[in-house]
């Protein structure tokens, strides 16, 4: 007799594709500190850079007015800046 709603092993094993998005600019050490602990944590991601990608506007559309770079996005999801990405990668054990 099974008690409760179990999923299937092989769903609860899948796991979510980590796709990371940083919004950077040029001369930002915090951009190039996360873009580098996302190399060598080896995760998928993509940078985006302030005036080649996108205008400042559209940065403050995005993530309000006063943000700072830089910006990640996990899947969508804001995660903010270095040190909340760090501490988000730290705590699901992804460095």
């Amino acid at each position: 007799m099974m008690i409760g709603n179990l999923e299937p092993e092989e769903k609860v094993m899948e796991s979510t594709p980590m796709n990371f998005t940083v919004y950077s600019r040029q001369g930002c050490p915090y951009c190039v500190k996360v873009v580098q602990v996302l190399q060598l944590a080896e995760l998928k991601h993509v940078v985006y850079e302030l005036d080649r990608d996108f205008d400042r506007e559209g940065f403050y559309g995005q993530f309000g007015r006063g943000s700072t770079f830089p910006q990640v996005v996990l899947n969508g999801e804001n995660l903010g800046g270095c040190t909340e990405t760090v501490k988000y990668l730290q705590e699901n054990s992804l460095v």
